[in-house]
């Protein structure tokens, strides 16, 4: 944690006036895959605090940046966000969690919070909790939710704030990274201090640092289905078993590497080919967000275009993301054969790891949901609009390619399957076949992902195929445009099958009995 610190990769794109590097974010996703992809779990606790700091710094008062975003951000104290209570979920309306104002001006919190990431650790001096609380005779609901900053210890004197681990989860993936059962104010001597000076507005609040930390788990997801690529990779290189496929009738032909193996080399270039799209995805959304602040100030228009991208993108990267990274991490294990199974080899450790992804920060469906229900009529739909329309001028302008041309046509016809179902989610929402909204969500979500994706690989594709002299990277030039091919060739073409699925408005699931799901 220290080195982390000392080399700057904590704030490397944070901005210079608070006291990061002001590096773009698109530089900073790269270095953060890399990081990620070396050990998630350790990851973490640095990502949070920074995810914290960066909420402090947007939300809170001068002084609480002062008092605390500096430290969270080099190193010398951690952060936490705390939604989830035991009987709530992701239902964070229905906490429980009370904040009673003192006459000093703090808060008396009280209250349990579950599935804590670094809740509690010795890698940093202090942790300052970010955590939701109702103020006595606040409305019901999301609406009626604050934000405290909930030190571990004291600021004043060092001594305990009255926050106890009650429990430390025992999970499938990710050990490395403490999550914990915390309770606050046992003894009744919890305080914190409310984040900024309005009361009330703690989800929207709290929003900002979830939306970070919903592109952070798409991020992480990516870095972990790379590095399950990468050793899957090396280890087809290395381990030789049966006869070339020419010959494997033969027994006395020699054992060849298993990448010569046709069905390994369709498995790892389908790891390949989606681990480079969903990268392209994640820096996509970054540039996005860079110009979104370049922008700011200067060119309304343009600034508004570029936030409403990241707004509609942060579905697709966390959930497309984290559902492809435990599928491919599995598929490692296939590569691996036996040996992927045991723990003497990393493919088992990632894909447990990978299989939180698409749970933390909100499940693949709340983010479908998040996707269809709020992000396709925002900005009266005109961030989907120039979403459709960036892909649509893109395949205008290369349907004809000499290599690609065939693949770029069918994202055309992809493309336009996905405006007409979100034409038709429009109108089931709007009749009394509303069911059929969240039954196609996930559907929805998964064809527009394969559609961005997809747009984007053959973008690269394009672009690699025209370079003429590529000299010492012709090795790479030739993987990125095979890459882009395998990917209009064997994943876009399943948005036309989820289409019809989706046209078909089956709504079995809730026209059947609760009873009839017995299987006795």
């Amino acid at each position: 944690m220290e080195q982390l610190s000392e080399g700057g990769f904590q704030s490397l794109s944070v901005k210079t006036e608070n006291g990061g590097q002001g590096a773009p974010l698109m530089l900073g996703v790269l270095i953060e895959e890399l990081l990620s992809g070396a050990n998630v779990a350790f990851n973490i606790y640095p990502g949070l605090a920074r995810g914290a700091a960066e909420l402090i710094i947007e939300c809170g008062t001068e002084a609480q940046r002062k008092r605390y975003a500096e430290n969270m951000l080099n190193g010398t104290w951690g952060g936490t966000m705390c939604l989830t209570e035991p009987h709530a979920g992701s239902d964070v309306g229905s906490a429980k969690t009370r904040a009673v104002k003192q006459p000093d001006g703090r808060y008396q919190i009280t209250g349990n919070k579950i599935f804590i990431s670094g809740g509690d650790h010795d890698l940093a001096g202090n942790i300052v909790h970010l955590v939701l609380a109702r103020i006595d005779g606040a409305p019901a609901g999301t609406k009626g939710l604050s934000l405290f900053i909930v030190p571990k210890l004291r600021l004043e004197d060092g001594k305990s704030n009255d926050v106890a681990v009650t429990g430390v989860e025992h999970k499938m993936g990710i050990n490395g990274s403490a999550t914990c059962a915390l309770s606050f104010g046992d003894n009744g001597e919890c305080y914190g201090e409310l984040v900024g000076t309005a009361e009330n507005v703690g989800m929207s609040q709290m929003f900002r640092m979830m939306n970070g930390a919903r592109i952070a788990v798409g991020l992480q997801s990516l870095s972990v289905a790379s590095s399950a690529y990468q050793n899957a990779l090396e280890y087809a290189k290395d381990r030789k078993q049966g006869a070339h496929f020419k010959f494997w009738k033969d027994p006395s032909k020699p054992r060849v590497a298993i990448i010569e193996h046709p069905d390994v080399r369709r498995m790892l270039l389908e790891m390949k080919s989606i681990t480079e799209g969903i990268r392209s995805l994640v820096v996509k959304l970054a540039m996005h967000h860079d110009f979104s602040e370049v922008y700011a100030g200067k060119d309304d228009e343009k600034a508004a275009y570029h936030k409403g991208q990241v707004d509609l993108l942060t579905p697709l990267v966390k959930a497309y993301g984290s559902e492809e990274s435990f599928r491919l991490c599995a598929q490692a294990i296939q590569i691996y054969g036996g040996a992927g199974y045991l723990k003497d080899w990393p493919a088992e450790q990632y894909t447990r790891d990978a299989k939180i992804f698409s749970i933390y920060e909100g499940t693949t469906h709340i983010q479908a949901m998040d996707l269809v229900g709020r992000k396709l009529g925002q900005n009266g739909g005109a961030n989907f609009q120039a979403f459709m329309s960036d892909i649509s001028a893109f395949v205008e302008a290369h349907r004809a390619h000499p290599v690609l041309g065939k693949e770029i046509e069918a994202l055309g016809s992809a493309s336009e399957q996905v405006m007409q179902l979100a034409m038709g989610m429009l109108g089931w929402s709007q009749s009394d076949k509303t069911p059929l909204v969240p039954l196609n969500a996930n559907r929805f979500l998964s064809m527009m992902s394969i559609v961005a994706v997809g747009w984007l690989s053959l973008d690269a594709g394009v672009k690699a195929h025209a370079m003429k002299s590529p000299g010492a990277d012709a090795a790479f030039i030739e993987g990125k445009v095979a890459s882009a091919k395998w990917y209009g060739r064997n994943v876009v073409p399943t948005v036309e099958g989820l289409a019809r699925m989706a046209q078909l408005e089956d709504q079995t699931p809730v026209e059947l009995s609760d009873a009839a799901f017995s299987t006795t």
